[in-house]
């Protein structure tokens, strides 16, 4: 199988097993060299047990659905194909659209990100690790939509987007994240606890509201830590509110007023609730 052929299965592979048949998503996985952003091998697969360096450093090992060790030191990956596929189809990124991306790593989703928007979209890439940043300027730098910013995505300001796309784990939906979505706009996000499994949460602005989202956890998840975008307190809270509810059963994100009985978690100025929020608001 030479090389094409085997980006091309690798594609409908991870996009099928994300339960997506998207030929966008299919077609955005197939362009995009993975190698380009992973470098040479052999290379190590992340594990829950530890990391596995592979055979050898053939391409067929490259394009499976597994995560790959970018900085293992610091436990940064390349991503679990499959997981970022299901991701990138709850937020149905379109052509033209302009996408943040934070926590871009060395690149990977980004150029992905890049070509679902086409030519007449734009992506804004942050990264804080500057080794990190570094890499993905060399290797997005041939992408004219593409800005990478060398610091943190957490962190005012931040152009107007209709899609925020969140590869680190935050205790709380940021202000800043919601202030830069246009009407309609997705916000998706790692919320993670301190310790063990949180969920990824997908966050959309309503025409005409400010202080009501819907919002809705779409899978279980566990990501690195999204510098400047995590509190201990809400850390310790979040564990308490995995264990003892149905992430599921989050509809909508409040910043209007207290709490009531359909509090699924509070956090200082925020909260999430079982119920829906109105189509306007």
């Amino acid at each position: 199988m030479n090389d094409r052929h085997l980006r091309r299965h690798y594609a409908e592979l991870v996009t099928r097993k994300a339960g997506s048949a998207d030929g966008r998503i299919i077609d955005a996985f197939d362009a995009i060299a993975r190698e380009r952003f992973c470098g040479s091998g052999p290379w190590q697969i992340f594990t829950p047990t530890g990391f596995l360096d592979t055979p050898g450093p053939e391409l067929c090992y490259l394009y499976q659905d597994t995560t790959i060790a970018l900085a293992p030191d610091r436990l940064i990956n390349n991503g679990e194909p499959s997981l970022h596929a299901r991701c990138l189809a709850a937020v149905d990124v379109k052509p033209g659209e302009r996408v943040i991306h934070v926590g871009a790593g060395s690149g990977y989703y980004t150029a992905i990100l890049a070509h679902l928007v086409g030519a007449e979209g734009r992506v804004d890439a942050f990264e804080i690790e500057k080794d990190l940043a570094e890499l993905a300027q060399t290797h997005l730098a041939a992408w004219p939509t593409i800005t990478v910013h060398p610091r943190s995505g957490a962190e005012r300001p931040l152009p107007s987007a209709d899609v925020i796309y969140v590869s680190a784990g935050a205790t709380e939906p940021l202000r800043v994240w919601l202030d830069a979505l246009t009407p309609g706009g997705r916000l998706l996000f790692p919320l993670t606890p301190d310790t063990g499994f949180g969920g990824l949460l997908r966050v959309t602005k309503i025409e005409d509201a400010s202080r009501m989202y819907h919002a809705q956890f779409l899978y279980w998840c566990a990501f690195i830590p999204c510098i400047g975008a995590r509190t201990s307190a809400d850390g310790k809270g979040l564990a308490e509110a995995f264990h003892t509810a149905s992430l599921f059963d989050v509809k909508s994100l409040r910043l209007d007023d207290l709490p009531d009985d359909s509090c699924w978690y509070a956090g200082q100025d925020w909260w999430l609730s079982t119920s829906d929020a109105p189509s306007e608001a």
